[in-house]
């Protein structure tokens, strides 16, 4: 699952970054409106933790813009205006959540948990593919009945090609959903990853995946 966190003190970014990371989320940081608005163009995310006073404007005016331009995705507001109207106005303007701080890590990743549980329920919460059983609530793997550990970047890969299964995927299109940019991956990583992916889900001479040269990949 990929995170947005929309936070201008520079010390909580990085404390929520490595608690996320921690439980193996893929986390962008944004300390501005701008910052934010340019992340989520670049690159999809699967929720945003929004501070509303940032230097640059207010957060409140930010997500009424991304639900405008049809961003659906959930949103967290993480914001020291902590008075019932507050809570109120964020959640009437779009928010799905409202968190006051101060907070604990707990508290933030439960809420986060029943938010990106919600969205699952629109979603299919088990992918399946000739033998591969993906569990994405349960984070776990399975191939022909055997569990497959991957580590979070696997994981992430992986549900990538199950959501798109026999569709060929463009390197840009893979990259962007599992790297907080894709800007900074270096060219030979993801077929780094794909080959590490391989070795544990391709068994002898069976193929799951295609390279399309100059393209990208396809999971048949």
């Amino acid at each position: 699952m990929k995170v947005l966190v929309v936070e201008d003190q520079a010390r909580l970014a990085e404390f929520l970054r490595q608690g996320l990371v921690e439980r193996s989320y893929t986390v962008a940081i944004a300390a501005t409106c701008a910052a934010a608005s340019d992340a989520l163009s670049e690159s999809s995310f699967d929720a945003v933790v929004l501070d509303l006073g940032l230097p640059d404007g207010d957060g409140l005016d930010l997500l009424i813009e991304w639900r405008a331009s049809g961003f659906m995705e959930p949103v967290l507001i993480l914001s020291a205006r902590d008075t019932v109207e507050d809570r109120i106005r964020g959640l009437d303007l779009g928010a799905d959540d409202y968190l006051p701080k101060p907070f604990s890590l707990q508290e933030l990743l439960a809420h986060l948990r029943a938010l990106l549980r919600r969205q699952a329920q629109v979603k299919q919460a088990v992918l399946e593919r000739n033998g591969l059983r993906m569990d994405l609530v349960g984070h776990l793997v399975q191939l022909d009945g055997v569990q497959i550990d991957l580590t979070s970047r696997e994981f992430a890969l992986l549900e990538v090609f199950m959501q798109n299964a026999g569709r060929v995927m463009t390197r840009t299109q893979i990259t962007e959903k599992i790297w907080a940019s894709h800007y900074e991956i270096d060219t030979n990583l993801l077929d780094v990853y794909m080959s590490r992916l391989r070795g544990k889900i391709e068994r002898g001479s069976v193929s799951r995946f295609k390279t399309v040269r100059g393209i990208g990949y396809q999971l048949v």
